[in-house]
């Protein structure tokens, strides 16, 4: 029932598209299309996304924008081309289900792969005594013996792949990867950090299947967020977004994520150290505070 249940789940889920915020009004497309490439869109671009919750740029440092949904993308977002339209957290498209796997389906696509690795193994273990005596003549010579023959090989080969494939996203859960970042890792203001959404194991995991245990086996989404924003782990201070006196970001803006406003990891003696982009002031106020909890600390965030 919970396999059936997975899989109608993960097929019939819409992937969850961009809120509107992230469409460019009517303005900002006249304005884009007015100005020629290069830095002049960018600057149209800097300017419908100066309020955004993006942190992540393009291989050139841009703002990541497709001019086929024409918006702009939230982070993990992505254009799919089966589709034709840009997916939040887009993971991949998977031909099996015939639906883009994304933060709308990406629980229910999971269970349906550990379900059915289950049933497969099931299936596997409950024939292997029958397919033992085909082997050694233990069986009547009727037509069952192909179905005991066929059941065994094609239990056996699917367990095998369905475990492959289970073991690789169960990994990207613990790193909280998709698929898509293992092959580009994510590009912030500053560099590349293909661990940049990592919040340690336990983050991570809660991140996909929820807060409440009680639903992480049951095919009902649990995830966490919007799907538009993401905490990442970076500490470091984009100068381009405004702050408030002292260095500290305004929190008005994510009071409505269900994300914390600074998700930090556990361990922050590896990032402490890195304060180039801090402003002079909050470099001050910072001092002597090294070893303590620092609720000053922001995450990087990028236009």
């Amino acid at each position: 029932m919970l396999f059936v249940w997975s899989y109608w789940k993960t097929i019939f889920t819409l992937p969850m598209n961009p809120s509107k915020e992230f469409h460019l009004s009517y303005s900002d497309k006249e304005s884009l299309e007015r100005e020629p490439r290069g830095e002049s869109q960018q600057e149209v671009l800097r300017r419908a996304a100066k309020d955004l919750p993006i942190y992540t740029r393009t291989m050139s440092g841009a703002i990541r924008y497709c001019d086929r949904c024409h918006l702009v993308k939230p982070d993990r977002c992505h254009h799919c081309s089966v589709c034709d339209k840009c997916i939040l957290k887009m993971d991949h498209h998977c031909p099996w289900v015939n639906n883009c796997v994304g933060f709308s389906n990406y629980k229910f696509f999971l269970l349906f792969l550990a379900y059915s690795l289950l049933y497969c193994l099931f299936i596997a273990a409950t024939d292997l005594q029958y397919f033992i005596k085909f082997w050694t003549n233990g069986l009547p010579d009727t037509q069952a013996k192909f179905h005991i023959m066929f059941l065994f090989f094609a239990a056996a080969m699917f367990s095998v792949s369905l475990s492959s494939l289970f073991g690789y996203h169960c990994w990207l859960v613990s790193k909280n990867k998709s698929t898509l970042e293992v092959f580009r890792a994510p590009i912030f203001r500053h560099r590349t950090d293909k661990n940049g959404f990592s919040l340690g194991f336990s983050k991570n995991l809660r991140q996909v299947f929820g807060d409440e245990k009680k639903y992480w086996l049951l095919p009902v989404f649990s995830s966490l967020g919007d799907g538009c924003s993401f905490p990442t782990c970076l500490v470091n201070q984009d100068p381009e977004q405004a702050s408030t006196p002292g260095g500290l970001n305004s929190t008005s803006k994510n009071e409505n994520h269900l994300f914390p406003a600074k998700p930090l990891r556990d361990s922050q003696s590896h990032l402490l150290t890195d304060t180039p982009t801090w402003s002079e002031t909050t470099a001050k106020a910072e001092k002597g505070k090294v070893g303590m909890s620092n609720p000053a600390l922001t995450m990087e965030n990028e236009t």
